[in-house]
């Protein structure tokens, strides 16, 4: 099975704009200006900086070495209608790696620390002790923006702009997930993901594609055992951290399998992990995070009432 949406801008033209939104503007002394997303609006979006943090580090160390692992803190909520300034600081370059510290701001404010090792490719032992799930293929299941635009029939206002909103990246989401009336489920989720069309043959685009991607689908992972929406305004939710490390090649523009639970959540916050595999049962990247977490006081009353 192989639903689009049909409406909408050209996939080309989806992935171009997130390339192009990747990019970074050099403005000397390892200084670089990330632009914000076209026709953006409200709170950044973590994976928009995280990804763009990560070019800015790139774009300061040898074209040999590739990022191995990121970890990053968000400071505070930033805007999506304001470029983000990024500063690198130069820590260490050694034999086999370097490592690359970066502070993105606006408006003069600290929003997010960033710390990024990169490793020039080494022979080594090697053994892969996950094995991939044996989920239905993606060609088998329904693209999350089908489904999300059935959603949006129900509904008007900015919920209904949200569920439309096209994106650069197919979601397709083994357990589908109801953003208007979800139901309690244990919390782990799969989904297959890759980019609406080709990306450039650069390792690096790629890399900081799947940065992007990985910020998706994850703290959600949280409310599956509580049955809360985001959608519906009963929880305010945020992300606190994320880390991510990179062990194989890959292609994002190529399907990948989105693995997701939520061990443990308390006290205002939800950590989750995150398993990326390739087509072909290869881990290529592991992703950790904690959220915070809060049940909105409306649904607070609402519960006691």
């Amino acid at each position: 099975m192989n639903e689009t949406v049909s409406s909408g801008p050209i996939p080309e033209q989806l992935v171009a704009e997130l390339v192009l939104l990747l990019d970074l503007e050099p403005r000397g002394g390892d200084r670089f200006i990330g632009r914000h997303r076209k026709g953006g609006s409200g709170r950044l979006f973590g994976g928009q900086v995280i990804a763009q943090a990560l070019g800015a580090a790139r774009r300061t160390v040898p074209d040999d070495r590739h990022t191995h692992s990121l970890h990053a803190y968000f400071l505070r909520g930033g805007s999506a209608d304001l470029d983000v300034e990024f500063r690198v600081k130069r820590d260490f370059d050694g034999r086999s790696f370097s490592n690359r510290r970066v502070v993105a701001s606006q408006q003069g404010q600290p929003i997010l620390n960033l710390i990024v090792s990169f490793q020039a490719p080494q022979e080594g032992v090697e053994h892969q002790l996950p094995q991939m799930p044996n989920v239905p293929m993606p060609e088998e299941l329904r693209s999350d923006a089908v489904i999300r635009k059935e959603l949006a029939e129900q509904v008007s206002g900015p919920m209904r702009e949200v569920l439309l909103r096209p994106r650069p990246i197919d979601f397709r989401s083994v357990e589908p997930r109801d953003w208007l009336d979800p139901q309690k489920r244990p919390p782990v989720a799969h989904v297959w993901f890759r980019t609406v069309a080709e990306l450039p043959d650069n390792p690096s685009i790629h890399r900081a594609v799947l940065a992007y991607a990985s910020d998706y689908n994850l703290l959600s992972t949280s409310l599956q055992p509580h049955g809360l929406s985001y959608h519906k305004g009963e929880v305010k939710a945020a992300s606190l951290d994320h880390a991510i490390w990179y062990h194989d090649s890959f292609r994002a523009d190529e399907w990948l399998l989105y693995v997701t639970e939520s061990p443990w959540t308390g006290l205002s916050r939800g950590f989750n992990r995150g398993q990326i595999f390739a087509q072909d049962g290869r881990l290529v990247a592991s992703v950790a995070q904690e959220g915070m977490i809060r049940p909105s006081r409306s649904h607070v009353i609402n519960m006691r009432g």
